[in-house]
Formats: structure tokens, sequence, C-alpha cells
């Protein structure tokens, strides 16, 4: 594990290192973060970076990176642990019935050999030596929600066959949200809050230039532009900085020098991810062309 850059700028630059640009105000909330043992929520638009903060971050700082990908109807259990059920009943067969009631192997079936470790007691585990990722918990439910901030509070994990699990200290959190429905306010006091939202074209080339660093300069500067037309016109899903990047690549391997309208027609598919997008884009697509 290494230790945490001690200044903003300092972290700023061990994130470009790893090919993440942070902005002041990102690296900022981050900074304090890992000084306070606070958890982050980084709300945003899809695409625009939210979850690789989080593995920039474990590679920064030497950690492991656990993932939890939240989605509907995931309860605590699957978030937690479970039992491995089909160990456990081959090791019942495996015991006699005097073994069963003699010796305590009942309950030694529900101890730490049968079970199954999900991402939060993973975590919990793990402490110091882990970022913990809760990505899109705005896809969970109410009481999930409930349930996360009651972890977050106090990282100790009770399972009634074993006992209490606490850290010796706290992982880096990492929460993502998409915005898809609002956050309790509970949730929102427990954690330092930043909004990512989409660059500036200028900082949005300095991304495209350092995750894509053999595409031509003229190119990405076109691909950029034309990604900031898009974001105006009226999409069900505008593009983030990752189908820019995805856009560029594309671009790049089909031999693209310049943003012709047959080539952006038969890529577009990188850049533009929904049906009735993809229609009113081609329709526009000598305006969307010429802007860029």
């Amino acid at each position: 594990m290494n230790a945490a850059p001690g200044s903003v700028p300092a972290l700023t630059d061990a994130l470009r290192d790893v090919g993440y640009l942070a902005d002041r105000g990102l690296a900022t909330t981050i900074h304090v973060a890992l000084t306070l043992d606070r958890p982050v929520l980084l709300e945003g638009e899809v695409g625009v970076g939210k979850t690789e903060v989080a593995k920039a971050l474990a590679q920064v700082l030497g950690r492991r990176l656990i993932r939890l990908q939240c989605y509907e109807g995931i309860d605590a259990h699957q978030a937690l642990y479970e039992w491995d059920y089909a160990r456990q009943m081959l090791a019942i067969r495996a015991l006699s019935e005097h073994q069963l009631t003699a010796d305590g192997s009942v309950d030694a079936l529900f101890g730490p050999a049968f079970l199954q470790e999900r991402p939060l007691l993973d975590a919990v585990r793990t402490g110091a030596g882990a970022v913990l990722l809760v990505d899109e918990v705005d896809r969970a439910d109410d009481e999930f929600e409930a349930f996360l901030l009651e972890l977050l509070s106090d990282f100790q994990i009770t399972i009634p066959e074993i006992g209490t699990i606490v850290a010796e200290s706290p992982p880096l959190v990492v929460l993502t949200s998409n915005r898809t429905r609002e956050l309790h306010d509970a949730l929102k006091r427990r954690c330092l809050y930043h909004w990512v939202g989409f660059p500036t074209a200028e900082r949005e080339l300095e991304i495209v230039r350092v995750r894509a660093p053999g595409v031509a300069v003229a190119l990405a500067e076109a691909a950029v532009a034309a990604v900031h037309r898009l974001r105006e016109m009226d999409l069900a899903k505008p593009p983030g900085v990752a189908e820019t990047i995805d856009w560029v690549q594309t671009l790049e391997v089909v031999g693209a020098g310049s943003l012709e309208p047959d080539l952006v027609a038969d890529t577009l598919g990188a850049v533009v991810k929904d049906r009735d997008d993809l229609e009113q884009v081609r329709d526009d697509l000598g305006w969307v062309a010429s802007g860029a």
C-alpha cells in the first residue's frame, strides 16, 4: 500500500500518471476524503469518468479495488455474504449422525470455511488496504440505501453464526450515481459530494490525448468538437467522455484523417448509443460534420 499524496497538486499529478485527469475540485474532494476517512459520492452524467476515479485511486494508493455493482433488487446478503449451501450439503453427507450431534460439526458448517464473501464484507475485512467502489448506487432501492448508510457509519458487520467483524481502519469508499433517482439526504450527509460534469472542449481534448496518445491531434480536435455539438442536440443519451475516446480510437482504426461524412456515418455507433438518437444525428449529419 502506498502513502497517499500529501497535497492536492501531488494527488492531481499522481492521478495523471495513471491516466486520469482530475480537475482541482475533484482532486480536492478526494484529498479531503483520504485525510478525514470520509466516503465520496460522485454524481454526474453517464460516461464522465466517475467509475474510473476509483480505479485510478486504487492504482495510485496501491490498494485493492473492490467493486459492488448495484442493481434493482440487490439486497444486503448479496452485497455482504452468502453461505455455500452446496458445500455444506456435501459436508453433511460425509458426516455420520453421531458426528453431527456429538462434536459440534453442525456449528462448523456455519464457519469461515463455508462463508462466501461478497464485496462489502471483503472491504470491511481488508480495511485501509482497499478502495471500495459502490457503483450506480441510485439503481438500488431505499432499503438497501439505508443499510449502506449504516455500514458506512461504523464499518462493521454482524454475522449471527460467527460474530461481529470490524474494520481496523476504513477503506476508501467511492459511491457513484447517475441520478436515475434522488438519493436520500442522510446518505449525502455521510459523504463528501462532488458533481462530475462534462469537461470543457480543451479538457476533453487533453483527456483524449492521454487515453489515446497515438491519434493525430487534428483528428482528436475534430472529434471532440463534434461530440460537443452532439451534446447540444436534444439527445436521449448525450455521449460521455468514454464515448469520445471510443470514437477517436474507432476513427483511427478505420484510417480516418478527418471527419469525412461517410466515415462519420459508418462510425457513429461508437459515440451514439441510442437508436432514435442515431437516426436524429444521421438526419443532421452534414451539420454535425461541418460543425466539427
